[in-house]
């Protein structure tokens, strides 16, 4: 009960410590009772969240719902200019943003930390950058979790929410994976071990969530902004043979998923974050074409892939049928449950 309280009560004890006084004799167990008491008492409690990968395609969403529900955001970034960019004051007032010297008084400060920082994938590989891709993840969720387990036990965050990826379960056609199915040994699927098992390494008293993201579709970026303008000048169709599943989820409902996570007590372990019902890239790039108006039979050959991407077309040439069943049992509710209807509510 106490780590379920810790979760939505740590930033409140700190707003109110000025004119609340709790006195000096009580024990750290009869505090710990009075926060409890607290938090049944206040069901509108606000989160001190801080971000990393804020800047990116998922963290910009996640920070624009935090603040429309009035939480403290704490952005962690490696650009403070860039960031800024992202994130103007005038449009995103409170928001506090600091470089890597300072994160640690943010996170010290938070009720919780996203960790959704790395390197995005869908670019040519060579040795160099296949390293960058992997170490971009492992350095900075290594460097999160030992400032959260260095933080003082009153201060120190409840909930770590960190991102993987479906790449963790390797490709197959035939398979279906849930929060149970093995791993892979491809490239994709080491790195996300070696991704989860840095997270892994968090303190014990910190609730932590790990979602396996699937290829998240929105209008400004993610693999659509790719798809696209090949679809708009009569060129899209489907990647490779086709037959390889497409695991995907809205922009809406990651956000979604994450913020729920940051909240509920019950989000915990492993969570795939794919809708419920993945299909096969022909089947996407069709419903893609019907909804741009634009044909979709012309498919772009496996060797052409390669010729743009190297080692990196593995991305799109193999895939895997990945189900949220955690997300399904905890009774979370997507808003976008088929592709069709994604697209349609992304390119209306």
């Amino acid at each position: 009960m106490e780590a379920m309280c810790r979760v939505s009560t740590l930033t409140w004890a700190h707003s109110i410590s000025h004119s609340l006084h709790i006195p000096r004799h009580l024990s750290k167990c009869q505090t710990k009772r009075f926060r409890v008491w607290c938090a049944n008492a206040d069901q509108t409690q606000k989160m001190t969240v801080s971000v990393t990968g804020a800047t990116g395609f998922i963290g910009k969403r996640l920070v624009e719902r935090l603040q429309a529900d009035n939480h403290q955001i704490c952005v962690l970034t490696r650009s403070r200019s860039k960031a800024q960019l992202i994130f103007p004051a005038n449009i995103f007032p409170g928001i506090v943003i600091v470089e890597e010297p300072e994160w640690k008084d943010c996170i010290q400060g938070s009720t919780a930390v996203v960790n959704l920082a790395g390197m995005p994938i869908s670019t040519r590989w060579s040795s160099e950058i296949k390293r960058e891709i992997k170490q971009s993840r492992v350095r900075v969720t290594s460097k999160v979790v030992e400032l959260i387990n260095g933080s003082p036990e009153g201060v120190r965050p409840s909930v770590l929410v960190s991102a993987t990826a479906v790449g963790y379960y390797g490709s197959s056609e035939t398979q279906e994976f849930d929060e149970h199915g093995p791993s892979g040994n491809d490239y994709l699927a080491e790195v996300c071990k070696e991704w989860e098992g840095t997270a892994l390494k968090v303190n014990k008293d910190v609730r932590l969530a790990l979602i396996r993201i699937g290829v998240v579709l929105g209008k400004d970026g993610g693999a659509l902004a790719k798809m696209i303008p090949l679809f708009m000048m009569f060129a899209g169709g489907p990647l490779g043979s086709g037959k390889q599943w497409f695991s995907w989820i809205h922009l809406d409902d990651i956000v979604n998923l994450i913020y729920e996570a940051l909240s509920n007590p019950s989000y915990q372990g492993v969570i795939n974050g794919t809708a419920p019902n993945p299909v096969r890239l022909a089947e996407m790039c069709d419903h893609l074409g019907n909804v741009m108006g634009r044909p979709s039979w012309l498919p772009v050959p496996d060797f052409a892939l390669k010729a743009i991407l190297g080692e990196g077309a593995s991305v799109v040439l193999e895939g895997q049928r990945v189900v949220p069943a955690k997300a399904k049992e905890l009774g979370f509710s997507f808003k976008y449950s088929y592709v069709k209807d994604a697209l349609k509510a992304i390119l209306s």
